[in-house]
């Protein structure tokens, strides 16, 4: 029962802890203007709600779906390999076309967030391959990578922009932090559902429901970025959030296991 608990509620201590953190960092900062407190508060601003959206997803079942290492490792490796892959494709692009539109972005940052959960399939398939669920919060935590990666960014380039101003650079994390478990974590916890469900069961059915699902991903993500506002951010995060809880909560009943 203990454990149990401790499962459910443990994105409440991480948010707790991760926020008490980042704004004592804040406070020591504002009071001493001390530049070198700046990384660190980036850090914290681009981590603690996404982090707590993965601890989250995470106890959504009745064992935790993903132990630390992995946790850790698909959110620096998928972090990592993701921006660049998507960085590298992105200029490419651009430089041939000239420009991109939103669903070219769309197209290559979902497939570029794909790349370490495709790893973990085809290389270490006895371990990760053994249950849908597993594969959705592997997909949020490496989605929720990318996210941390892209608001530092943002909250950087706004740091610099402003000449210093710390406001600037925490409006920033305040908005790209609060939206992103329902954006890049929850699209990416989208298709590796589907992703998953092709790899336990093979067949051509699962296989188009894994491109319904990337082209599902690709369409919130292009909306997401291409209309912008209040509105569209509220429907688009229902949507992806709404789904991507429903994926845990079916895989939480099926619970299918791998092939041996």
């Amino acid at each position: 029962m203990t454990q149990q608990l401790v499962r459910r509620w443990a994105w409440v201590g991480t948010f707790l802890i991760g926020a008490g953190l980042y704004l004592a960092v804040l406070a020591v900062l504002t009071d001493t203007g001390n530049p070198n407190l700046f990384p660190t508060m980036i850090l914290l601003g681009a981590l603690v709600v996404p982090l707590t959206f993965v601890t989250f997803a995470a106890g959504r079942s009745g064992r935790w779906l993903i132990d630390g290492p992995t946790l850790g490792g698909c959110l620096l490796f998928g972090g990592v390999v993701g921006v660049v892959v998507a960085g590298l494709l992105e200029y490419d692009a651009m430089r041939r076309l000239g420009t991109l539109p939103m669903v070219g972005v769309g197209l290559i940052e979902e497939a570029a967030k794909l790349v370490v959960p495709a790893i973990l399939v085809v290389f270490f398939g006895h371990r990760y391959r053994t249950s849908i669920g597993r594969g959705i919060v592997i997909g949020v935590a490496v989605g929720t990578g990318f996210a941390v990666l892209e608001t530092m960014g943002y909250a950087f380039v706004a740091l610099l922009q402003s000449n210093g101003n710390v406001g600037a650079a925490e409006q920033t994390l305040f908005i790209r932090g609060l939206l992103s478990p329902a954006g890049h974590a929850a699209w990416t916890g989208l298709t590796c559902w589907g992703l998953w469900r092709f790899v336990l069961e093979p067949t051509r059915k699962r296989f188009a429901g894994f491109l319904g699902m990337y082209a599902l991903a690709v369409a919130l993500h292009s909306t997401w970025d291409g209309i912008g506002g209040r509105i569209t951010y509220a429907v688009v995060g229902a949507i992806s959030i709404g789904l991507l809880l429903y994926g845990l909560k079916r895989a939480q009943r099926a619970e299918v296991p791998a092939p041996a």
